[in-house]
């Protein structure tokens, strides 16, 4: 039984139970969000040793971290150390994309040691094995692709990126848009090369209800993918986007019907100015459903530094709504990132997230705010540490610039604004 049939059921869970231990919510409405659709909690039920987190409305805006092999580097233990990077660092859930190696052992392997829930895009290993089998993937069979779907929601991945809403209709709306980038989704590309070679439809739009078989089985949580994501900020908010996003609102209400969780991956690429505004049409157009959202970048020229260019539209996006931020790395649009990347792409959507969380409203946001800034007005230096987002970093910067028992900080030393003012304001406590 899936988590939303359980809710609509009114049974709390053991999974719910752990959702229910850090989030600002009631039993009775994480039930209610649950049972409709607007919460989902990825939990494969062969998933073993997970520590659960909910998505959605009324809760934290969460984070994944993307890590995973390439065709030019397939170092598994490297990866394991990003894993485990990653969620020291506080992300809530990670995706496997690798493309590289042995995929089957690869993702095994992660899961094996992943405490959070673990997402794939299926359809890279379904390119690798249709390559090696047949040479082109565009004479991948129907069962083919799905014999890897489920396998891999047997293993136990928790949600799996689908690119269901790359359609005949939405790639002829592609065709005549003229758009800058065209299609910067691998798993959207893959759909789109084998829709063209073989003159047919998407067989995960075609055969959707297959899709549902599979998930309700597991309880696999299905990420809609956003195949046709704009790429760059020229080809934000265009025809192909939102035709796919409507597709994929249809598709959700299909899932629910079923019991099956759903999350709406959106871009991507977009304007500060128009980052809200996709906020309200994807909760309006796919009901309220969990939008999981790439940034959004808000500029195309940072290579080295779109890290900070997604975190300024992630913010933007769960204020106005957005329910989990997939981080972007220092190496997008570079390389395969490296440990230190995914530390400071977790970290930078940590922050988004939080802000969003702020700016919202939610119960509590504001709590460890609050107690930060009643440790700088007592200069409690190890209080301030342990609040942080990143303790580490500001342990260590800390550390090299002052000795352990100083009060004050190397910026302002002596003239440390808030002693001199406070000599004066409270007298009596000295």
């Amino acid at each position: 039984m899936t988590q939303m049939l359980a809710a609509r059921r009114g049974e709390i869970t053991p999974v719910m139970e752990q959702v229910l231990k850090n989030e600002p919510i009631s039993a009775e409405d994480l039930l209610a969000g649950v049972a409709v659709g607007t919460i989902a909690i990825p939990a494969n039920i062969n998933h073993e040793n997970l520590t659960a987190y909910g998505i959605g409305q009324g809760l934290k805006v969460k984070v994944n971290a993307n890590i995973g092999t390439s065709s030019d580097a397939s170092d598994l233990e490297n990866e394991l150390l990003k894993l485990k990077a990653a969620i020291d660092c506080g992300a809530h859930a990670v995706m496997d994309l690798s493309t590289g190696g042995d995929l089957d052992q690869v993702m095994r392997s992660i899961l094996a040691q992943c405490s959070v829930p673990l997402g794939t895009v299926p359809v890279y290993r379904i390119a690798q094995e249709g390559v090696q089998k047949h040479g082109f993937f565009g004479d991948v069979t129907i069962d083919e692709m799905f014999a890897v779907i489920e396998r891999q929601a047997q293993t136990g991945v928790d949600f799996m990126t689908i690119h269901c809403g790359v359609n005949l209709r939405t790639l002829e709306s592609l065709r005549e848009c003229g758009r800058v980038t065209d299609v910067v989704s691998r798993g959207g590309a893959f759909m789109v090369e084998w829709m063209i070679y073989n003159e047919q439809e998407n067989p995960f739009f075609e055969h959707y209800d297959r899709l549902l078989e599979i998930a309700l089985k597991h309880d696999v949580t299905l990420s809609l993918g956003d195949g046709l994501r704009p790429g760059c900020l020229a080809d934000a908010t265009d025809r192909p986007q939102l035709q796919e996003l409507i597709f994929l609102g249809e598709l959700t209400d299909r899932a629910w019907e079923a019991g099956v969780q759903v999350m709406i991956e959106g871009p991507g690429h977009v304007p500060l100015h128009q980052v809200a505004a996709n906020m309200q049409l994807q909760k309006s157009l796919c009901k309220g459903a969990p939008f999981y959202v790439l940034g959004p970048l808000v500029t195309d020229i940072a290579p080295g530094y779109d890290h900070i260019t997604a975190a300024i539209g992630g913010a933007v996006a769960a204020a106005a709504g957005a329910d989990f931020l997939c981080y972007v790395t220092p190496a997008e649009h570079l390389c395969l990132p490296d440990v230190e990347d995914v530390k400071e792409g977790v970290i930078a959507s940590l922050i988004a997230a939080h802000a969003g969380d702020i700016a919202k409203g939610l119960p509590g946001a504001l709590d460890q705010d609050r107690k930060m800034a009643e440790s700088r007005k007592k200069l409690d230096w190890q209080a301030q540490i342990d609040l942080a987002i990143d303790p580490v970093r500001a342990r260590t910067r800390r550390a090299e610039s002052m000795p352990e028992d100083e009060e004050v900080c190397s910026m302002c030393g002596e003239f440390c604004a808030i002693k001199k003012v406070d000599a004066y304001l409270h007298p009596k406590d000295k």
